[in-house]
């Protein structure tokens, strides 16, 4: 039986509730990031998460999996990483009567959800094996292109700590993550909480709320939830302010900013919003999604110039004068 449109905005709205409750079993706190994430799966983008080790990334990345009935996995990325270690490569294998056979193993980077651990930790060699599963969804070993298989998303890590023996992202590369997010140190109220559920010998069965065809499903609606035409023309103009040359741009913008953001911000901006009302039970964007996602859309995008960096000004203080005009 056919669904009404009033019926499956019920049945959306419910198992987003129940996804947000089935993560709280496991992952205390750090909801915005948790939204975000989920924002970005919905729309197919991958995001790039800046935070210091011990604050649960790979387990956020892993209840998600669960959650969603995905399959996930870590690449923990080192300087010695080669690009097979990723795709997956042919291995030589013995048959009968002395006959051999090439027969392709696949790598890591087959599965739903990528938790791809420091990635500026390898060389742009093995970056790019990365990236081009990103932009492509597919893989090419020894001349031949693998698809991978939907939904697919990469969650790639930095530690804003360490720099040395590092190798930096392009902005080029940059601009093809959905999201840059921010992790921060929990409150103390928070961190009691985890201290408490982590040290004692109960253990919390994750369980499962939504089954990949469900995920993609939802995937597939967002291009029909409505954005007004006064959320969108506030989209177009923030990107547009961003950019030192444009008429839009403000003195902040033209004394601290080298490079603005491109049109695949706006892009992905209208996307972000688009899923961040389908996750809140809304039946449209309004102006509140697109400020909760104006940061993780820009953070990557706009290149502070050497006045911001001789001055102390960072690229969020950058967008949130941005986001003070909306």
């Amino acid at each position: 039986m056919t669904q009404t449109p009033g019926e499956q905005w019920d049945k959306v709205r419910s198992q987003m509730e129940a996804l947000k409750k089935a993560i709280g079993t496991v992952i205390v706190g750090q909801d915005a990031v948790v939204e975000l994430l989920l924002t970005s799966l919905l729309c197919k983008g991958h995001c790039l998460i800046i935070g210091v080790p011990g604050l649960a990334k790979t387990l956020l990345v892993t209840t998600l999996g669960r959650t969603l009935g995905l399959v996930s996995r870590r690449i923990q990325f080192t300087p010695d990483l080669m690009p097979m270690d990723i795709t997956g490569g042919e291995i030589l294998q013995e048959e009968g009567g002395g006959r051999r056979r090439f027969e392709f193993a696949p790598g890591p980077i087959f599965a739903n959800l990528i938790l791809a651990d420091e990635i500026n930790r390898t060389p742009p060699k093995t970056q790019a094996a990365l990236l081009e599963a990103m932009q492509e969804k597919q893989v090419t070993v020894s001349g031949k292109s693998m698809k991978l298989t939907e939904p697919f998303v990469v969650f790639a890590t930095q530690n804003p700590i360490e720099h040395e023996g590092t190798y930096p992202l392009p902005e080029a590369q940059l601009d093809r993550f959905f999201f840059s997010l921010t992790m921060d140190y929990p409150p103390m109220d928070q961190e009691r909480e985890i201290v408490l559920r982590t040290t004692g010998r109960h253990s919390v069965e994750t369980p499962r709320v939504l089954e990949a065809d469900e995920v993609l499903a939802l995937q597939d609606m967002i291009p029909d939830v409505p954005v007004p035409d006064h959320v969108l023309d506030a989209i177009i103009r923030t990107v547009n302010s961003t950019r030192p040359n444009s008429p839009l741009a403000g003195d902040h913008v033209k004394r601290y900013v080298a490079w603005g953001a491109g049109p695949r911000a706006s892009q992905t901006m209208t996307n972000a919003a688009k899923a961040l009302a389908l996750l809140r039970g809304q039946s449209a964007a309004s102006l509140e999604e697109v400020r909760a996602v104006m940061k993780p859309v820009l953070r990557h995008r706009v290149i502070p110039n050497y006045n911001a960096t001789g001055e102390g000004v960072t690229v969020d203080q950058i967008i949130e004068k941005l986001e003070a005009t909306l």
